[in-house]
């Protein structure tokens, strides 16, 4: 089973608060969703694999640790998650972005891949999905289905708001994909919005309704 990490670092706290209140228009929010992101990712990065290597400093010869292993790649699901992208660049600026884009079938509810696009080299790294709500999990599991379809062996999940029913989602479908989380809320609505939540994420981003 993939783990499930919950952020406790104050500022995450913080700004998730301000992100989350009504008030807040769509300048500060993307301001904030971006501070949080970079902060999130700092966290999602903290078990990279590090290797040796010597350089010179300006004083003498010295070894030193630079991360090693897999590259990174920051994967979006189309739009909301779009607003996540430049916080985790600013933290991790050699990594790739791909995307994913689906929309909801009004009959079925299931999640509809219209896009895909991802760097060539996909199992070489690590991807890290990004979208700012994990409500139902329909989305969520049809993009980690889009990247693994593509040949990604290495996924990570991150959300800056859960609910507890897209929680169960995504560990039943893929029990090998990390979760991580800014907060986990107490449930869905009758309309699938995460309760307290945030409302909808893409519209308070981009300033549509």
């Amino acid at each position: 089973m993939g783990e499930l990490f919950l952020m406790d670092h104050p500022l995450i706290k913080h700004k998730i608060t301000f992100i989350r209140d009504k008030n807040t228009g769509a300048k500060e929010f993307r301001e904030l969703v971006k501070e949080v992101s970079m902060l999130m990712g700092y966290e999602v990065t903290r078990n990279l694999e590090l290797e040796e290597i010597e350089i010179e400093t300006p004083v003498s010869k010295t070894k030193a640790k630079v991360i090693a292993g897999k590259k990174l790649g920051i994967v979006p699901i189309l739009r909301a998650g779009l607003g996540m992208v430049e916080g985790m660049l600013t933290l991790l600026p050699a990594a790739k972005v791909g995307h994913v884009g689906l929309y909801r079938d009004p009959e079925t509810l299931e999640a509809v891949e219209y896009y895909c696009k991802l760097p060539s080299d996909v199992r070489e790294r690590t991807f890290i999905i990004t979208d700012p709500m994990l409500a139902t999990g329909v989305s969520a599991n049809s993009a980690i289905d889009a990247v693994k379809k593509r040949g990604a062996i290495d996924i990570k999940l991150m959300c800056l708001i859960a609910a507890p029913e897209g929680i169960k989602v995504i560990q039943e479908a893929h029990p090998d994909v990390d979760i991580y989380l800014g907060e986990l809320d107490e449930k869905l609505n009758e309309h699938a919005y995460i309760v307290p939540g945030l409302g909808d994420a893409g519209d308070r981003l981009f300033g549509t309704k």
